[in-house]
């Protein structure tokens, strides 16, 4: 079963936990194992698992992402769309995470939390949840 909801990212670039979102999705379809992925429909935005208790977490990743990936590197892409470098941190991180359901929840660490990032923002973005039993 596939479930989808929409995020309004608010700046160009942010980290935003989504972890709540997903859990209701899981409890809701609620199969006692399998799996659930969660996908951004979009290739300028990724999902990643790591800390959510701490939101410096995000704003770290972020930041690292820019050393890698700078606004300014004159990227081939910013001829057409002005974005490359959006894209290449989504790649670097990557659209989607499967995490195991087991008793009808996601198993994650303690501190474990599921995070949207947005690269070229602000805007819509659609996340799809698909739980396989």
């Amino acid at each position: 079963m596939t479930e989808y909801f929409e995020v309004e990212t608010e700046a160009a670039e942010q980290s935003i936990d989504i972890t709540e979102r997903v859990k209701e999705i899981v409890k809701r379809v609620a199969p006692e194992t399998g799996t659930a992925q969660i996908m951004v429909l979009h290739s300028t935005a990724a999902v990643v698992v790591n800390e959510t208790a701490d939101p410096n977490i995000g704003k770290d990743v972020l930041r690292a992402l820019d050393a890698f990936a700078p606004r300014r590197n004159d990227w081939l892409h910013d001829r057409i769309d002005d974005n490359a470098h959006s894209h290449v941190k989504a790649s670097l991180l990557g659209p989607s995470e499967v995490v195991p359901v087991v008793s009808g929840e996601l198993l994650l660490g303690t501190w474990q939390g599921i995070w949207l990032f947005e690269f070229d923002g602000p805007r819509t973005r659609r996340v799809a949840v698909h739980v396989s039993a």
